[in-house]
């Protein structure tokens, strides 16, 4: 389509998207999307003025600031106080500076003097400008007036569409719901992707990881997961896009506009998803709070509208990568493999905040970019430890052409018992993997020998095995515009007895590629016919 070229504007590095082809008009531009700076900058100085007036009073009104800068090294600002120093974690906002500009409080170093990260570039900062202590971490909005928009780490609308309509704020920083206010039911969440509901099913309330390497499909499944959710369950999500390609945001908010789930103009409030952004081309202290922002949005649905909320990060490993940059700066001693030696507890103070509580839950879905295809990286391995599931995408699988590429033997859920998806469910599962791994066992002998040295069971065996190979390959809406294939949604009972039939034997005559991107088996035996006509 036209509307989707880009460019990056390089004022302040910060993304500007321009469309060839004609305007569309949907009640706000879809033109200048993510942070076009004339917009957010007239959004920054009115927001600048209500942190002002906080700073004010916690000031005593007696000064038009608290603090001044004596120190500028990239991302990281020295900020001198005359008086009482703020706690860290405060916000604290640049006096005198073109755009708004946030500071978080890191350190505090002696002398009156606090270390801080800045959530923007730090272009133009000087020596000796005021600073002003909003008393209290980084606020953003939060309800329902942030669906269908797109906010940055600060809770600033970058999407053009003017200010977000809220008088409820929450602090980025929260601490983790109490154990008595946890829930410990277990309860299948529904995706209507094949492989995952079969073989990894995703509980309601966890927290489930998205293994692979760059360039096999991370972000398309996530879009996907976002698609089928809205449309099949009618739950509100957050995406919050921590450190990836600002091109890839910019897709996936055209995508959902299309896709029905944001919603413009009038409709607006008839949005199903929030949109937070923090792309790669930021400084590290956005990249490292934003995927807090993201959850604090998801947080209020879930505490104070009792919803069960989707969060989709992508990617945690950025999350990660962003701390271990603000590490570096701040002066720590990095710990294994160049991580920053907080790694765990980064990672576990976000990850504890998503959990089911008796109000609501919110469900994540974490892209997790594995180095090298090195599972044992600390980051990836660190992650493990705070899943539920995990979907890991091959490029082995990529390769053969299979999508999505998730490998159905390397792919773990907890869910996958017969208490929690009953005897049927998990006896057909089993089935899959059991044949999967034979089939895994016997190629070493058909790359030396080849078939016709196996006997005749072991040829049925891979035989089906080529089968449910195919048959766990689906085509997504998200990519429709990509492989002209119409998307689909398969019900769980459908792809149960499909591979049900399937292992049993009862579609031993139908070709292979009658079972390649397709959803449930009706659709196979029709593709069947349709091969066999084309033959004939």
């Amino acid at each position: 389509m036209a509307w989707r070229y880009l460019r990056v504007s390089s004022r302040l590095s910060r993304p500007f998207f321009s469309f060839a082809g004609p305007a569309i008009s949907r009640g706000c531009s879809l033109g200048n999307i993510l942070a076009n700076r004339h917009f957010v900058c007239s959004t920054r100085e009115l927001s600048k003025g209500a942190m002002q007036t906080r700073g004010f009073a916690a000031a005593g009104g007696t000064s038009a600031f608290d603090g001044r800068v004596t120190q500028v090294i990239g991302a990281v600002v020295d900020v001198q106080f005359d008086g009482e120093l703020p706690p860290i974690m405060s916000a604290l906002e640049v006096d005198g500076h073109d755009v708004r500009l946030v500071l978080e409080v890191a350190q505090h170093l002696g002398e009156n003097t606090v270390r801080t990260i800045a959530m923007d570039t730090t272009e133009g900062l000087v020596r000796g400008q005021g600073v002003v202590n909003t008393g209290s971490p980084i606020q953003i909005p939060v309800g329902r007036a942030t669906l269908g928009r797109i906010m940055n780490v600060i809770g600033e609308p970058i999407d053009e569409c003017g200010p977000i309509e809220t008088s409820s704020t929450l602090a980025i920083h929260r601490e983790a719901p109490p154990f008595v206010d946890q829930s410990t039911e277990m309860e299948m969440l529904v995706t209507g992707i094949k492989v995952v509901d079969l073989l990894a099913p995703y509980q309601k309330g966890g927290k489930i990881g998205l293994f692979g390497g760059a360039g096999v499909g991370k972000t398309v499944f996530i879009m996907e997961l976002i698609n089928n959710i809205a449309k099949a369950h009618g739950g509100f999500s957050v995406f919050a896009g921590v450190g990836e390609r600002t091109r890839e945001g910019n897709d996936l908010y055209h995508e959902m506009i299309e896709g029905g789930v944001i919603k413009l103009g009038n409709q607006a409030s008839d949005s199903k998803c929030t949109l937070v952004y923090g792309q790669m081309n930021e400084p590290p202290g956005a990249r490292a709070r934003v995927g807090l922002t993201g959850l604090t949005v998801a947080e209020y649905f879930r505490d104070f509208e009792g919803q069960d909320v989707l969060l989709f990060v992508d990617n945690i490993f950025r999350f990660t990568q962003a701390n271990s940059e603000v590490s570096a700066l701040l002066g720590r001693i990095p710990s294994a493999v160049g991580y920053q030696p907080t790694l765990a507890t980064d990672l576990g103070g976000l990850q504890e905040r998503i959990t089911t509580t008796t109000k609501g839950s919110i469900t994540s879905v974490q892209a997790i970019y594995v180095p090298a295809d090195d599972l044992t990286d600390p980051a990836p391995a660190t992650t493990f430890a705070h899943l539920d599931a995990t979907t890991v995408l091959s490029r082995g699988i990529a390769e053969l052409g299979i999508y999505p590429a998730v490998d159905p033997l390397d792919s773990t859920s907890r869910m996958l018992s017969p208490l929690a998806l009953g005897e049927e469910h998990y006896a057909t599962a089993r089935g899959v993997q059991k044949v999967l791994q034979d089939y895994k066992n016997l190629q070493d002998i058909i790359a030396i020998l080849g078939m016709d040295e196996l006997s005749e069971e072991d040829k049925m065996t891979v035989s089906r095995a080529r089968k449910v190979q195919r048959f766990l390959s689906q085509p997504f809406h998200v990519a429709e515009v990509f492989t002209g294939t119409p998307g689909k949604y398969v019900d769980l009972m459908d792809t149960i007895s499909g591979f049900k039939g399937l292992l049993g034997g009862q579609y031993d005559d139908l070709p292979e590629m009658a079972f390649y991107m397709v959803g449930d088996i009706n659709e196979v035996v029709a593709k069947a016919d349709e091969l066999a006509k084309q033959v004939a």
